[in-house]
């Protein structure tokens, strides 16, 4: 029995954003996991205990991935095993049979309500990582093709996405992303290239660099109660980005600057400026919500950076509409901020950045 273990996602800064090529963001890796275990075994399966299925049957048919279950909630991991296996195939690696279960920490253990941590990335990436543990004495793995193999089973399943959540359950820690050329994906995929040719090519745009944080920095992460609903919240937004509006542009710039700032200050230790490029996105964020009637910041998550402001910087965190927020602060401030949160009805969540991870 092999286990891998991945870290759940929070976007920093560079949101919506970062959806357009070439435009970047800042995602940090988190400390709840997706945990993956799998073993040699007679007869593929699969199982998710925390959605009551276990020993899903799962063989193969002309390339296809079958379970013997009819359940949306294995596309994502059916469609990465079908990756997988495809690459492998490619590489003249025989497959064997394996058993995979798959168990996550990514929402409340009590309600099993979501606090947005990115889990569908993070079962993918854990997915293909510990199926590729089977073939390390056959096949040099790196985090490139984890998270290039991810990315693709990730778009092929989703169909649209940065993959930022991604490229944070592969890496960890903190991470200066830029997105790969969606439609260029797109297009490899429908000309059925090979995979194995595919993840060796350059990805248009891509860009994946490791932060470290200074050294006062402490994130703290609020919960406002509610999840997001980051499907309608982009649709909202493509209206404005499909008329190539001035306002669209403007939010384009004040986003890429503010990220470029703030990857300024993690590299020089400033703390005074990593809080004021996450305002900056911040006031970014808003002018496209007013824009486009979005809502990305509810009522709660501005209470939360409300609150935040008072002891460092806030803002909302992903899509926004629900979900988390996140607060930049120092040691000494932290205590009294989650007391101010609590007070609000925000929930502090015990979560800090997942540096390392096996």
């Amino acid at each position: 029995m092999r286990e891998i273990k991945v870290p759940g996602k929070l976007f920093v800064a560079g949101e919506y954003a970062v959806l357009e090529p070439g435009y970047p963001a800042i995602v940090v890796a988190v400390d709840r996991f997706i945990t993956a275990q799998v073993a040699r075994s007679e007869q593929q399966t699969l199982s998710l205990p925390q959605l009551g299925l276990l020993n899903v049957a799962c063989r193969f048919e002309r390339g296809q991935v079958i379970l013997e279950e009819t359940d949306a909630r294995l596309d994502f991991i059916k469609n990465t095993i079908a990756v997988v296996h495809q690459y492998l195939g490619e590489r003249s690696i025989e497959t064997k049979p394996f058993s995979l279960t798959v168990t996550s920490e990514l929402d409340d253990a009590d309600s099993g309500r979501k606090y947005g941590l990115g889990s569908s990335a993070a079962v993918v990436v854990a997915v293909v990582s510990s199926i590729l543990t089977l073939y390390r004495d056959r096949l040099p793995v790196s985090k490139t093709l984890i998270f290039k193999l991810a990315a693709i089973a990730h778009y092929q399943t989703q169909g649209s996405g940065s993959c930022a959540d991604v490229a944070a359950s592969t890496y960890g820690g903190w991470l200066h992303y830029t997105a790969f050329k969606a439609s260029w994906l797109k297009e490899k995929l429908m000309e059925q290239r090979d995979i194995s040719q595919l993840v060796e090519e350059a990805w248009p745009y891509l860009q994946i660099e490791q932060l470290e944080a200074p050294k006062e920095l402490v994130l703290a992460v609020g919960w406002t109660g509610s999840s997001a609903k980051t499907a309608s919240l982009i649709k909202k937004i493509a209206p404005l980005k499909n008329q190539n509006s001035n306002s669209y542009g403007a939010f384009l710039r004040k986003s890429r600057d503010a990220v470029s700032t703030m990857v300024e200050g993690f590299k020089h230790n400033d703390m005074e400026l990593v809080m004021a490029s996450l305002s900056a996105n911040r006031s970014a964020l808003l002018a496209l919500s007013r824009e486009t009637g979005g809502a990305i910041e509810t009522i709660h998550l501005e209470k939360l950076i409300e609150i935040a402001n008072r002891y460092g910087a806030g803002k909302s965190s992903g899509a926004g509409g629900g979900d988390c927020g996140i607060a930049f602060t120092s040691t000494d401030k932290l205590e009294r901020l989650h007391k101010a949160w609590q007070d609000a009805g925000i929930v502090p969540l015990d979560i800090l950045p997942a540096t390392k991870y096996n």
